[in-house]
């Protein structure tokens, strides 16, 4: 199984995933971009999975389902173009041998979803669309900074190889803000090293993986006491985990 990430818009990635016929696409908000690489690849369409109702996400999903006649999966408590497979948190289904768990992760939005394929063979593979990416987390627009802190813990529960393909490039403005929480996070300085020299030769930050994300992410870390303590600092009365969180991605949302 091969793993390409599709650029799209200003820093979106569409996640064309496949073997030597046959494809899946993650969050396919432009059609003709994974057309053009189904033409480049001769690659049959077989599925499309959504993560949530988002236009940069969804966009190409019609044009997709007409031309290829693929099958779409997307949450069930999101308004997606339809028809579509509706699905919940612990929903599996498989394709071509390859099982796909379904993962509630609200917080980005109210319904999001996360796919989930523990193998066989590769490292397993994590799409989760707005809700994490390398050195931080998704806006919470509709849902909370409870919902969000829980769903990044179903996340960190998954295998630490897990590759996350996360669907923006966000990585390096991620990492500026991660270095203002723990400036002297070894893990993080020489991360945020890596991710400019990728950058700088055209290449992509992603896939991460959940153990990379586990040692440098500050919303993955809002546990750590240098994490809490570079919070608190700023807001003393930020006194519980999920406060210390929301206290966190407001930081963020300010940076």
């Amino acid at each position: 199984m091969q793993l390409t990430p599709l650029p799209a818009f200003n820093d979106n990635y569409l996640w064309l995933w496949h073997n030597s016929t046959h494809a899946v696409v993650v969050d396919p908000g432009d059609g003709e971009v994974v057309m053009q690489a189904l033409a480049r690849s001769q690659l049959h369409l077989d599925a499309i999975l959504v993560t949530h109702h988002h236009a940069d996400h969804t966009g190409g999903v019609n044009l997709l389902r007409e031309a290829t006649q693929a099958v779409v999966y997307g949450p069930a408590g999101e308004n997606i173009p339809g028809p579509y497979v509706a699905l919940t948190g612990g929903d599996t289904f498989d394709w071509h041998g390859q099982r796909i768990d379904v993962i509630d992760v609200p917080g980005h939005t109210a319904g999001h979803i996360a796919y989930f394929a523990p193998g066989p063979g590769d490292a397993p593979l994590l799409f989760c669309g707005d809700t994490l990416f390398s050195g931080g987390c998704g806006r919470l627009f509709e849902g909370t900074a409870a919902q969000m802190l829980s769903s990044l813990d179903r996340l960190a529960a998954l295998p630490g190889p897990t590759r996350v393909c996360c669907a923006h490039e966000y990585t390096l403005s991620n990492l500026r803000f991660a270095l203002a929480v723990e400036p002297h996070n070894p893990d993080l300085l020489a991360y945020h090293e890596r991710c400019q020299l990728w950058r700088a030769n055209g290449q992509p930050t992603l896939p991460s993986t959940l153990t990379q994300e586990l040692a440098i992410n500050p919303f993955m870390r809002s546990r750590q006491p240098s994490v809490v303590q570079a919070v608190q600092q700023r807001s003393p009365s930020a006194s519980d985990e999920v406060a210390v969180f929301a206290q966190l991605r407001e930081w963020k949302n300010q940076f």
